[in-house]
Formats: structure tokens, sequence, C-alpha cells
């Protein structure tokens, strides 16, 4: 049903007719993690939220989290809230909303039965002939469904999220520390490894999204009763500070380790490289600058990543090419002290330095060293620019005989449309011997990367992301536009 349809089914000829047409195409889901708006709390002392007793501010039993541009977060005090364009609802939906024309003037409501033995159930009413979806399911026009914690809301269509449902009332997170539960909602699964997974949450404060890194210690304890691998990727997650390096925001140990990280909303480069449209060649040079700089400076700080790989660069956008990049997981990285050499054998195959495998062959040469990472960012710029492997295992030859000699080829159809400086950059990181490879220094004043436009580029991407407004609406259930406050951070000079 069209916005013109449906406002005359529900509101009758005298209602005016919005502006602008309906777009089918506009889609919002919470796997892309939009950016949070927004927030209107509870209010601190009397008037609205008061409770109506006088004693202070009522306490919140549930809270919407916007998950679509223009659709704000929303702490659910009273018993009852109205959604929808109609200026009478509790939360109206403006019209800088992505999906405003997708919306009804009566959408749905949420409505909370009295509490028994502690415990309140929270109901959706679909009051909307364009739909509304719970968890991907339709509810349908004057039916209604319990809203279960964790329920993602949609409308119109299944893939048009616009909250999702934190029942504060309940224990979601049972096994999860106390102090973790009382600064954090916890949300949906991320991702998962060997180890354990990353959660989605939210901090409960300022409402902005964070991922929360849980290591099962019983999957991964090392020696002594105790993986010495997560207290040192936190050691170095503490000391380190760059645009490019991801951030710790806290850390707890209970029945296993949570390790709070900043969200990088883009996502693995991994699945980005995946795509059958590989990066294109300047994307690619963006990404690898910042991939440079980063491990520029952990080698300055004495640190030796040790497991460089596409699905440990993380993304600060789900949909703009040009954006900044982080790289995460220290989970293998070994800080050294002077003339150190590694000796222990750790990281990804495929991106494997032939050093490594030399020293755990039992060659002579006593470890490795900070050559490695060189190695491991070759094979990524190697998959970025070609969308293939340098290395991988065949019938014909094993992965470790392929690093060990440098053996790769560049399928000519692929890399006719890669410069020749970009090339050469690959090769001279993919160099076997590693002090002939070069340096991340050297890698730096590499022509390819000799590249102005690309580094302002860089530069505005750092300053817009450390001048990002931070958004706080108090006591209104309706945000409005002079209630947000912005606090501009003075940007960081990047040493090149």
């Amino acid at each position: 049903m069209s916005l013109q349809e449906e406002e005359k089914a529900e509101a009758g000829p005298s209602s005016a007719s919005a502006s602008g047409s309906s777009s089918s195409a506009t889609a919002s889901s919470v796997d892309t993690l939009p950016t949070q708006e927004a927030l209107p709390s509870i209010p601190e002392e009397g008037g609205e939220g008061d409770g109506g007793d006088g004693r202070g501010p009522a306490k919140a039993w549930g809270r919407l989290f916007g998950l679509s541009p223009g659709f704000h977060n929303l702490d659910c005090i009273n018993g009852e809230y109205s959604f929808g364009r109609d200026p009478s609802c509790d939360y109206v939906f403006q019209r800088s909303a992505e999906l405003y024309q997708q919306s009804s003037k009566k959408h749905f409501r949420i409505i909370r039965e009295e509490p028994g033995l502690g415990v309140g159930v929270a109901y959706l009413e679909d009051q909307s002939a364009n739909g509304t979806f719970v968890n991907g399911t339709l509810i349908g026009k004057g039916k209604k469904t319990p809203l279960a914690n964790g329920a993602e809301i949609a409308l119109a269509l299944p893939f048009h999220k616009v909250f999702f449902f934190c029942d504060l009332m309940s224990d979601q997170s049972m096994g999860f520390p106390p102090a973790l539960k009382e600064k954090y909602v916890i949300s949906k699964t991320l991702g998962t490894g060997a180890c354990g997974e990353v959660k989605l949450a939210f901090e409960r404060e300022t409402c902005l999204k964070v991922a929360i890194k849980i290591i099962n210690k019983k999957k991964c304890l090392l020696e002594n009763d105790r993986p010495l691998n997560v207290e040192t990727e936190v050691e170095i997650l503490k000391k380190v500070d760059h645009p490019c390096l991801i951030k710790i925001k806290d850390f707890y140990e209970g029945e296993d380790f949570y390790i709070v990280l900043e969200l990088m909303e883009g996502g693995e480069l991994f699945y980005k490289v995946r795509r059958p449209a590989k990066l294109s060649e300047e994307t690619c040079k963006l990404y690898f600058y910042q991939m440079l700089l980063a491990v520029q400076y952990l080698h300055q700080n004495g640190i030796i990543h040790r497991d460089l790989k596409l699905e440990n660069i993380l993304l600060s956008s789900p949909s703009e090419e040009k954006c900044l990049i982080k790289v995460s997981d220290f989970g293998q990285s070994k800080l050294l002290g002077e003339s150190s050499l590694m000796q222990t054998l750790c990281g990804t195959p495929d991106y494997l330095a032939p050093e490594v495998l030399r020293f755990e062959s039992g060659a002579k040469g006593g470890g490795y060293g900070r050559a490695v990472d060189a190695w491991s960012l070759g094979v990524i710029l190697f998959i970025c620019l070609s969308g293939y492997p340098p290395f991988s295992e065949t019938p014909q030859k094993c992965l470790r005989d392929q690093i060990c000699a440098g053996s790769f080829t560049f399928i000519q159809e692929i890399w006719d449309h890669v410069s020749q400086e970009a090339l050469d950059l690959v090769r001279k990181l993919l160099e076997v011997d590693p002090i002939r490879r070069l340096t991340i220094q050297e890698a730096l004043l590499h022509p390819w990367l000799q590249d102005e436009e690309m580094k302002r580029i860089f530069q505005e991407l750092v300053s817009k992301a450390e001048t990002a407004p931070n958004l706080l609406v108090k006591g209104r259930k309706r945000p409005r536009a002079e209630d947000e406050l912005v606090g501009p951070t003075k940007a960081r000079k990047l040493q090149q």
C-alpha cells in the first residue's frame, strides 16, 4: 500500500499527504550496524517519566535501540507506547527517517502487562496495513505477539529493521560478570571462532554500540591453567593508540575472558575481497597505506603482530569503500625486547612467512623477526589486487613448499589491469629472504604509495572519525534537532 493510499485509508480525505514517493529499494538491517543516533533517556528528576509519586525517576523496564537512520533510541518507562507518523503517537517517526515512506500514521504499539511475581510481559500490536515484522515474522493488523528480549522490529518488509528490543528486567546474560552486565546490554552474536565469539553490545549510559570478544578459557588453555595469550593481547590493546588499530574499552574476567572493543561496522576485509567485483586499485592503495601505518606503529613500539590476515583487517563502513580500516586481533602478537627473535610457530598457514616454516622444520637461523609482518601484508595486498591468494594447497605442490620457494603466479588477464608499481611492491614484500624483503618503512616509501590525493582522503577520514558528534537527548519521547549536542575533538596529527 502506498503512503498516499495508506493515509487515505487510515485518516480520511482531510489528512495532508506527505511529499515523496515510496521506495521499496530502501533497506535497513542490524547486520549493517548503522551509526547510533540520539537517546531519549530516563528523566533525571520529576516531570515526565517521574512515575507519578514524586520520588524520583521511574525505572525503565525496556529499551528500544534504533537500527535505521532517523530512528532514535527509547527507554520504555510507561505501560504503553504508540509508534507512527501521527503527531499524537508517543514516538513520532520523523520525515527525515530513512523508512518514513514505508511507515503508517499509526504503525504499532507496545504494551506491557502489569508485572506478576516480578515479571511483566511486553507485547507488540500491529496497527498497520503496511505490516510490522518481529524477528522476520509478519504480525498482521490487529494482532499482537510477545516481545522477547533481543527481538528485532521491522517496518513494511522483514529486512527494514528499525528497532532492537532489550528487556531490562530479564537477565539475558547468564554467566557474564555482573560488572559487565551492569555497564553493557549484550545483544546478538556477530561472529564465532575457535576459542569463542564476538557479540554486539550497547553501552547502557551512552547507547553506543561496542563489540565484546568472549574468549572461552576451557578452549584456550595454554599452560599453568591460564590462557596467557589473552593477557598479552589485553596488555597490547591497552598500550597502543593509533587510528588504524582497534581500541579497547574494557576488560572483564569471569567464567571466560571478555574484551570490550570499539565496533567496526563494516566488518572484515575478507568479505570485501570475496565479492565478484574485486576492490579497485585506488581502494586497495588507501587500505594498504593504513595497514602499513598501523604495523609501522606496532613495530616502533616493540610489537610484532604475527597473525595479519584479511579477517583481522576491519572496515569502519559497511557501504563506503573509502573508509578507515583498523588492524585487530592481537592474540598471537609478541612484545619484544632488544634484539629479540621469536621461536614459536603461530599465525594462519596461508599468510606464514618462509622463515617461520623453515624454523619449524628445524632449519638453522635462530628464529624470525619483524619481517614476518611485511610478508603477511604482501599476501594481503596480492589478494586485494587480484581476488585470489598467492599460495594455496594443490595436488602438485603443497602450501609449505610454495611459500618456502616464493612460488606464485600472476594470472595475466587479472594482473594486466594492475599498475606495474603495485605489482613491484607485491614482489618486494613476497621476497623469500627476510633480509632482502622490504621493511614496513621502506614499503611506505615505495613509489606506488606516493599518492598525495590518497593521503589527503585518509587524513579527512581520520578527522571525520575524531570529530563525530556525541548525540544525547534528555527526558523526551520525541527527539528534536535542537537537543543534539555536538562535541568536536581535535584531530590527531599522524606520523607518516
